[in-house]
Formats: C-alpha cells, structure tokens, sequence
C-alpha cells in the first residue's frame, strides 16, 4: 500500500509542477504557432523587438524597422507590408 500511495503522491506533484509550453516558442517575436504548426503573426498592439524599436514604425533620417533592417519605401501588398 505504501508503494502505491508514493506512487500516487509522485505523479501528483509532477502534474502540479508542470507548466505549460508556451506557443510562440520558435516563432520569434510578435508570433505564434498556429493549428498546424507554422508561425502566425499576432494581430493586436506594436511589436517590440528592442528597447525603442517597434516593427513597421518610420524613424526619421533611417526609415522603417522591419525588425532586422531599414527600408526608405514600402507599400500595401496582399493586406501585409512590402518593404522596399
């Protein structure tokens, strides 16, 4: 009866301890996995990649921050961002 109780206890604290996986794990910021596994991009507020730095926002004399680079142009293109 013993090793079934410590059992029984074991697996209890291991279901308490768990904590769940986060979706957006692999897919950067600003994303999350979506049904089928691909990155989806959050639709709601600014993304913020660095302290001062927002996705898609123009700063004068650089031009807009993609997130990695600059870019002087960009256009509507297929409801998203082209940049250019």
């Amino acid at each position: 009866m013993n090793k079934f109780l410590a059992i029984a206890l074991a697996a209890g604290v291991t279901l308490a301890a768990a904590t769940a996986a986060e979706a957006r794990d692999g897919c950067g910021p600003g994303a999350f996995r979506g049904p089928y596994g691909h990155c989806r991009p959050m639709r709601g507020g600014p993304v913020y990649v660095a302290p001062g730095l927002v996705i898609g926002n123009f700063y004068h004399g650089r031009g807009y921050w993609d997130g990695q680079r600059y870019w002087h142009h960009r256009d509507r293109w297929h409801g998203g961002w082209r940049y250019r």
